[in-house]
């Protein structure tokens, strides 16, 4: 089997021409037409300007420019796949940070929406703090700023920070104080004391 690079040199030498004369001829440079010749792959032109450079090659040396292209890839088609086949895997190509950035996106949009599913979904966290018995006691506490608050069902009022106070006057020796906190979602907690 002959070779490209020996088809080439072959006819070149047959018209008795340089390489000189067919870089200024045909406007490769000198550099890719010795390494056409010498089978030096690493001087080699990336593609499509490879199989270009070649078709010109050969139609100014009188050859079939697509049969010379055909014997060149099939001499050098595993080694080039190779290079190529390490250098797209190691390299960030724009479609591949584009599709990164959408997943990573996407990821981050999910993870809001269910943060903020379980947020509304959960119920509101309560926190009473219990007064020692008295006449007139005062409960305080801190909840979520959105829920609501009743105390032995009054509504009491939510500031912005989700605190409450109120006081309750109490006129027997022992008195059940329930604390509810309800979230915008109807979830419910309650705490409940007995106060003696």
């Amino acid at each position: 089997m002959k070779r490209a690079s020996f088809l080439l040199e072959t006819a070149r030498l047959d018209r008795e021409l340089t390489q000189d004369e067919i870089s200024k001829k045909t406007k490769i440079p000198l550099r890719y037409l010795q390494a056409f010749e010498k089978e030096s792959q690493n001087n080699f032109p990336d593609e499509p300007y490879c199989s270009l450079m070649l078709q010109e090659y050969a139609r100014y040396l009188g050859l079939n420019p697509n049969n010379i292209v055909s014997i060149f890839r099939r001499d050098y088609a595993k080694k080039v796949c190779d290079h190529n086949q390490k250098i797209s895997f190691l390299s960030f190509t724009p479609q591949f940070t584009y599709t990164i950035i959408v997943a990573l996106l996407i990821i981050l949009f999910s993870a809001y929406l269910i943060f903020e599913y379980i947020k509304f979904n959960r119920p509101p966290v309560l926190k009473v703090d219990w007064p020692l018995y008295s006449k007139i006691v005062e409960i305080r506490g801190n909840t979520d700023s959105e829920s609501t608050v009743k105390i032995n069902e009054n509504l009491v009022v939510v500031d912005q920070n989700g605190n409450f106070a109120k006081k309750i006057e109490i006129s027997t020796s022992e008195a059940k104080i329930v604390v509810e906190s309800t979230s915008p979602a109807g979830k419910t907690t309650v705490e409940e004391k007995i106060l003696k």
